[in-house]
């Protein structure tokens, strides 16, 4: 077994020579574009043209800590917040048109790759807490969890909760299609939000929501 580390030159170069004259490369229709769940049609599908490597990353906000949103200890955000702790809080995303979207987030500056050991325990308790809670709720099937991190430096959890029986949504097309559905009513979404936080609250403690 090889053990050469590929750089990202490298990666680029492979991924370049498998692009055809205009630099796409060909859609993989026996991968995803192939599952049932796929919401586009495949014959009108081409993917973009393979842009060159970046100079370097993009920096995020709050790379440095004192400018992260967390360095002024703001107050919880009576519109959003949807639980608390000490250490933690869950927000609300209306934004989103699922049955509930949620973000967990610590209150300490940190990212997923230096979270302090006694943070990284609870929060493995609160990501199992907050999916059942989510899943309690009768208009989710399933919950999925993402964490992307690209646009802020701050650790940000998403827990999405995924429409009960709407087998089109399932897996990782359902942001796709959760870009095209109707928009959810707020009282919708904080029905749902106040009945993940007194689950919550039951099994881990921590505050509910103001609007409850």
């Amino acid at each position: 077994m090889s053990d050469h580390l590929e750089t990202p030159e490298e990666f680029h170069a492979r991924v370049a020579a498998a692009t055809d004259a205009e630099g796409r490369l060909p859609v993989a229709v026996t991968e995803m574009p192939g599952w049932d769940i796929f919401p586009f049609e495949i014959d009108s599908l081409r993917i973009k043209p393979l842009q060159p490597l970046a100079d370097a990353e993009p920096p995020r906000r709050g790379e440095d800590p004192a400018d992260c949103w967390c360095a002024a200890a703001p107050a919880d955000d009576p519109e959003r917040t949807v639980w608390s702790n000490e250490r933690w809080i869950l927000t609300l995303d209306t934004s989103m048109r699922l049955p509930i979207a949620v973000n967990l987030l610590p209150r300490e500056h940190c990212d997923l790759t230096d979270v302090p050991d006694d943070l990284a325990g609870e929060m493995g308790r609160l990501v199992v807490a907050v999916s059942a809670a989510i899943e309690s709720l009768p208009g989710v099937g399933r919950v999925q969890l993402a964490k992307y991190g690209d646009g802020g430096a701050h650790l940000h959890l998403f827990l999405f909760g995924r429409p009960a029986r709407m087998l089109q949504l399932r897996g990782s097309p359902l942001l796709d299609w959760e870009e095209n559905l109707p928009a959810v009513p707020l009282e919708v979404h904080r029905a749902h939000a106040t009945h993940v936080a007194a689950r919550l609250v039951e099994r881990v403690g921590g505050t509910g929501p103001a609007w409850s």
